[in-house]
């Protein structure tokens, strides 16, 4: 019978051997590479000025501290000239910015030794490193730059963002800061509004437009109500003349419910005057309703003479 042939097996010597020849080549290899990465490590040492760390932290400090002086000093100028509102907030942010700028390139200059050498440990691994741990601050950075240059909105403005309502408070570096109607401070991210629409009720301008709507039935006075409306708007105290006032008319259907809309555009003197500008329009036209027998919309059904009898109100 033929036997089938056994594989060769290495003797116990023989492999002791193979293996303490294998981890003679591993040492060597680990070893470089633990020596590479202390001398990487000491070239970052080297790269730093110590000293002038110290001195980049306490400019940071007195430029924080000049930031806030400067918001104060904007503000308090603001409540005392309300005209120049938006005059004052636009120096600001670009005193802001500059602020921001300047800083970072001095604290990186006074904190590194740059210089052909260090541009090229830089452009390296570290690099690459540090570039996908930041990549969303610079994308926002850059978007920063691009919001006050192309100016979307300035500061101070009432702008409509991604379901937020309010006025914009602060563009800085990395985010745009809204202070909603509710008193809220909402954080949005600068390189969101590269891609996403922005409404921008006033650009600029302290007066912008206000649009109420008021429903009445289509059986009701509709040219006594669009009067009424109209002087409730014109005779408000925070109406802005120079701009027109209209009341457009149209039949909606609200609630299955057959209504005219009746809808008010007219210009509030400053947007922060926006809810009290609603409200005492409202307050207004309510009762002047109730005065002239005007109704709400109601379901209404028509017998065979063609009059109208109500039925239900909205």
């Amino acid at each position: 019978m033929n036997r089938r042939p056994q594989p060769t097996r290495l003797r116990g010597p023989v492999a002791v051997r193979s293996l303490a020849m294998a981890a003679l080549l591993l040492v060597p290899a680990a070893a470089l590479a633990q020596e590479a990465d202390v001398e990487t490590i000491t070239q970052l040492t080297r790269l730093i000025r110590w000293g002038g760390v110290l001195t980049s932290l306490g400019l940071i400090v007195a430029v924080w501290i000049l930031l806030k002086f400067l918001d104060a000093f904007v503000e308090g100028l603001s409540r005392r000239f309300a005209d120049r509102r938006m005059t004052f907030h636009k120096i600001a942010t670009f005193l802001q910015f500059f602020l921001y700028v300047g800083t970072g390139i001095a604290t990186l200059m006074l904190s590194f030794r740059l210089d052909n050498r260090v541009l090229a440990v830089v452009g390296g691994t570290v690099a690459v490193s540090v570039g996908f741990a930041v990549k969303d601050l610079v994308a926002s950075f850059v978007a920063g730059i691009t919001i006050m240059l192309d100016r979307p909105f300035q500061v101070g403005d009432r702008v409509s963002f991604g379901g937020q309502y309010g006025d914009i408070r602060a563009i800085g570096l990395r985010s745009v800061r809204m202070q909603t109607l509710d008193d809220n401070i909402v954080t949005i991210p600068n390189n969101k509004f590269l891609s996403d629409i922005t409404s921008c009720g006033n650009y600029g301008a302290l007066d912008m437009q206000v649009v109420m709507d008021f429903l009445i039935g289509v059986d009701q006075d509709v040219e006594q109500a669009q009067r009424i409306v109209h002087e409730a708007a014109l005779s408000s105290l925070y109406v802005f003349l120079p701009k027109p006032i209209r009341v457009n008319v149209a039949n909606v259907i609200e609630a299955n419910y057959v209504a005219v809309r009746l809808r008010l555009r007219a210009y509030v003197l400053d947007t922060q005057y926006e809810n009290a500008f609603v409200t005492d329009v409202n307050l207004r036209v309510l009762p002047a309703f109730r005065a002239a027998g005007i109704q709400p919309p109601a379901v209404l059904h028509r017998s065979l003479d063609g009059t109208a009898v109500e039925e239900t109100s909205a």
